[in-house]
């Protein structure tokens, strides 16, 4: 019982000179009193008493309050809770309860934020891994086979040496996407937002790719809403988002047309990159965008690329307060667009 008391007044440690100053005003007004019928010093006994009494009442209520948040704490800290709705506190402490509901939420999501960062980060470095290692080994076998005899073969050494280079420019590109992506993702990549032309842009990048297109067999469309129009955003950058979409169109469209389409809008341009290739399945839309996601890895291997376009060219297009939408039906063809301020 003792040992209780002394427990309970110990939880009001930081309100004792409070109460002592109190203490002292009562027990002063007691002595005070001009009516001595009643004995000052049996009131200030009584007084004493109350005041213990009152303290003790007060402190077991304060100690039974915190031990129960020390309690919780411990059990979050325990990971005793799985949601926030098993958090129940008595009514010691009003309105603290929702706050550690909040606080649990809260520590919850950056734990889950944090296994789903560490997940993808394992993920990713065994995709740069197995990226990394496929042009390397190609090009050790190819130079190993040079050495070992094939150098002197006129039949296969130039063939062979073709084929390294290659692969030293396919290496050269995904570390150049590695590179890009991580400045994207570290936010060191520095944006250069100008109007310019939009006619002059696209005719700039079909020149390009134009003999790449018609050598396909494939016919090649630019529509354009109007002549003057001009859109804002960091050319560059957007040369580069525009590459990788009609890249992808090439790869995957082996008959038929790839379009390129802008429409106007009231305070938008519309960038559209169209094409009738082997289309996408719907359960994968959500995660092509994704860094190294594949939709059909075998076919995706055999026409290159390095598996960080689409993930590029998202994070460009979210720079410019814009998204990337996809369309596509299986077998029909596909469709990117994105949105451009005027």
């Amino acid at each position: 019982m003792e040992n209780d008391i002394r427990q309970n007044l110990y939880y009001l440690r930081q309100f004792l000179w409070e109460s002592l100053l109190f203490y002292i005003f009562i027990l002063s007004l007691i002595l005070l009193l001009p009516d001595k019928n009643i004995s000052a010093g049996f009131l200030s006994f009584l007084f004493t008493v109350i005041y213990i009494i009152f303290l003790n009442f007060l402190g077991k209520h304060f100690r039974k309050g915190t031990e129960e948040i020390k309690k919780i704490i411990e059990g979050i800290r325990n990971n005793k809770f799985e949601t926030s709705g098993e958090i129940v506190l008595h009514n010691h402490f009003p309105g603290l309860q929702e706050e550690i509901r909040l606080m649990f939420e809260k520590v919850k999501s950056d734990i889950d934020y944090l296994k789903k960062l560490e997940k993808m980060r394992s993920e990713f470095l065994a995709n740069v891994s197995h990226e990394l290692r496929t042009p390397i080994f190609s090009i050790q076998g190819y130079i190993e086979t040079l050495l070992n005899g094939a150098l002197e073969d006129e039949k296969v050494n130039r063939n062979f040496l073709e084929k390294a280079n290659q692969n030293t420019i396919n290496l050269n590109n995904l570390l150049n996407d590695l590179i890009d992506i991580s400045m994207i993702e570290t936010g060191e990549m520095r944006m250069s937002f100008r109007y310019f032309h939009v006619k002059e842009f696209i005719q700039e990048i079909i020149e390009e790719y134009q003999p790449v297109i018609e050598e396909k067999g494939l016919e090649f469309i630019f529509t354009l809403s109007r002549n003057g129009l001009q859109l804002y955003g960091d050319k560059s950058r957007l040369r580069q988002v525009l590459v990788n979409l009609i890249i992808n169109a090439i790869k995957y469209t082996e008959k038929g047309k790839i379009e390129i389409v802008i429409e106007e809008e009231a305070k938008h341009g519309k960038i559209i990159v169209r094409d009738t290739g082997i289309g996408i399945p719907e359960g994968d839309l959500d995660r092509i965008f994704e860094r190294f996601y594949r939709v059909d890895k075998a076919r995706a291997r055999n026409v290159g690329g390095t598996g960080l376009g689409l993930a590029i060219a998202k994070h460009i297009v979210e720079a410019h307060n814009s998204r990337i939408d996809v369309k596509s039906i299986v077998g029909e063809g596909t469709e990117f667009s994105f949105l451009l301020k005027k």
